[in-house]
């Protein structure tokens, strides 16, 4: 385990976006929820919060304005008090309200939920955070666990802290950002600031034999092209060269320059969709998708994406000009980026969890809350041999989602659908 935790850090490329944009509506948090096989005891969560916070130092930390840039300093206070779920989700994190952490604890029957503020850590950083957290739960509800395993953190548990993007940066790069304006999604919204949910759980492996022997491409290849082609379908008459449907999709970027840091580290690129018909196969979907990413996600491009924002924060932040005035050029370049795309989807891959504690732990799902002008995006989740597709939407009627749901079930998937209570009809 590296540990190069301080008092104080700077917020990384990414992070510093955060801060700025925030809103009520647009909170730029995140939630990660893990499923036991038994209900959860609210105050034996708390204590195993209690315990685990001042073992993870980057998650025992405040959020501080300086006259010049925002920046991390240690907190120390006690942890956020857990509570169970009584509100929507991924509400904005008040830090007054929250013994100033950016991070909150909640429950629900047999679930355990983290949401996180962006500018903390991304989705590999949270996910690290409430597998230990579990674990340290488990052990207290079962004292056989704690006899094996003690309080301690499992090896495989990072506590770096390091700026990935800032360490692997070697020189400026020109842009490689779309930045024409994408087809965005319109429609009546859910009422009193409503965050409708729904996921859908299939066999992993069933996903694999369809997306690579059917349509030879990926399982993430396969799930975006089912939302670009039920979107398609639904709003393709809104949808045109002059404004492009395009997902972004954020890439994790460790497994390619060999970091374990729990900051953010991850870039976005877009899978695009430029209609040159008027009618398409979900195959030739499919195609248009893979040839899009492919180009994108390379050692190459992905470092060339990173080095220009990193060279556009050296020049932003080695000005000494005020933050309100920093933060105003931020929000500009912020808007823009978001207005290029339709959607978010993020695919946070497989988590593992030792095999002592499985019997316990029934699955894991996440998703998003909103940014400015995407409004329904989605998160993709597997353990074991089950994967979630959750979307998370502002919207009263869910039609993308069921055609999603559908073409995948089309293919001979078996797929589980679950919500959050809002959609009725």
């Amino acid at each position: 385990m590296a540990n190069d935790y301080k008092n104080w850090e700077k917020l990384d490329n990414t992070a510093l976006v955060f801060p700025t944009i925030a809103t009520d509506e647009l909170t730029n948090t995140y939630r990660i929820s893990v499923m036991l096989n038994e209900e959860v005891e609210g105050a034996l969560l708390q204590e195993a919060l209690d315990i685990l916070l001042p073992k993870i130092p980057g998650f025992n930390l405040r959020l501080r304005t300086g006259f010049f840039w925002y920046y991390l300093e240690e907190n120390g206070k006690p942890a956020p008090r857990v509570v169970e779920e009584n509100t929507y989700p991924c509400r904005r994190i008040y830090p007054n309200r929250n013994n100033n952490y950016l991070f909150r604890v909640t429950y629900f029957k047999n679930r355990i939920n983290i949401e996180v503020f962006h500018a903390l850590a991304d989705g590999m950083g949270g996910a690290v955070f409430l597998r230990e957290l579990t674990y340290q739960y488990l052990r207290l509800k079962h004292p056989a666990l704690r006899e094996k395993f003690g309080d301690g953190l499992s090896e495989e548990t990072s506590l770096d802290r390091e700026d990935s993007y800032k360490a692997n940066y070697k020189k400026a790069s020109k842009s490689v950002y779309k930045t024409k304006r994408a087809f965005l999604f319109k429609g009546e919204k859910l009422p009193f600031g409503g965050f409708g949910v729904v996921h859908g759980f299939m066999p992993l492996s069933e996903l694999k034999k369809v997306s690579k022997e059917t349509y030879g491409i990926s399982i993430n290849e396969y799930l975006i092209s089912a939302f670009v082609y039920a979107a398609w379908e639904a709003k393709g008459r809104f949808i045109s060269a002059d404004r492009p449907l395009r997902v972004a999709v954020p890439v994790n970027l460790r497994p390619y320059f060999n970091s374990i840091t729990t900051k953010n580290f991850f870039v976005m690129v877009s899978a695009e969709f430029v209609p040159e018909k008027d009618v398409y196969t979900f195959r030739e979907i499919c195609e248009i998708i893979h040839e899009s990413l492919k180009e994108q996600i390379t050692k190459e491009h992905l470092e060339a994406i990173f080095s220009y924002n990193v060279s556009n924060e050296q020049y932003l932040i080695g000005r000494s000009v005020p933050l309100f005035l920093k933060n105003a050029a931020i929000k500009l370049v912020y808007t823009k980026s978001a207005l290029a795309n339709t959607t978010t989807i993020t695919n946070m891959g497989s988590i593992q969890v030792k095999e002592a504690y499985e019997p316990y732990i029934k699955g894991f799902h996440g998703f998003l809350s909103f940014s400015k002008g995407q409004e329904l995006k989605a998160t993709i989740f597997s353990y074991k041999d089950t994967l979630a597709y959750s979307f998370t939407s502002t919207y009263e009627e869910a039609a993308i989602q069921r055609r999603v749901f559908r073409q995948i079930a089309s293919d001979g998937i078996r797929v589980e659908i679950e919500t959050n209570g809002v959609y009725y009809e």
